[in-house]
């Protein structure tokens, strides 16, 4: 499992000219699900994602959580994390999981993150074309990867 995630001051998805979802103040997520993924992988990456300190506090260091400040998060489904772009010219999606996988996972990945009483929790729309608007804060654009993660047993 893989996350784009963005630090923003705003965040919306819109399908079809309709705002679907929209936060203030927190993280845009941009989720890829793999074949072989669990939900052990989505506990792991809401945990995460909940208490990365990448907000900044006093003194502007990132010291502060989603939780910290009482931020907000927008998920997005994106297979296109796992696009292969080293063969040709045209990515290869392969490795993204098959929508009878990657929704159940998607779902549980967005309960878990509204079982842990953020303020907000967004959400877009899997497998719609939507527009994708972001206030970036800083920027900050981090990635997360199970794959790596977990097999170094990093917390």
């Amino acid at each position: 499992m893989r996350v784009i995630v963005q630090r923003v001051k705003a965040s919306r998805v819109e399908i079809n000219g309709e705002v679907f979802g929209e936060i203030g103040q927190g993280l845009m997520v941009l989720l890829g699900i793999t074949e072989g993924d669990t939900r052990e992988h989505c506990d792991f990456l809401v945990d995460k994602l909940l208490n990365l300190r990448i907000f900044t506090d006093e003194q502007e260091k990132m010291n502060l959580s989603l939780q910290d400040v009482d931020g907000e998060i927008l998920i997005v489904s994106q297979f296109t994390l796992y696009g292969d772009c080293r063969k040709g010219r045209r990515p290869s999606f392969i490795a993204a999981a098959r929508p009878e996988t990657a929704v159940p996972l998607y779902e549980y990945f967005i309960e878990s993150a509204k079982k842990s009483k953020i303020k907000k929790v967004a959400t877009g729309q899997f497998g719609a074309d939507m527009q994708v608007y972001i206030q970036n804060d800083g920027p900050v654009t981090l990635m997360l990867d199970t794959d790596e993660m977990m097999r170094r047993g990093t917390k």
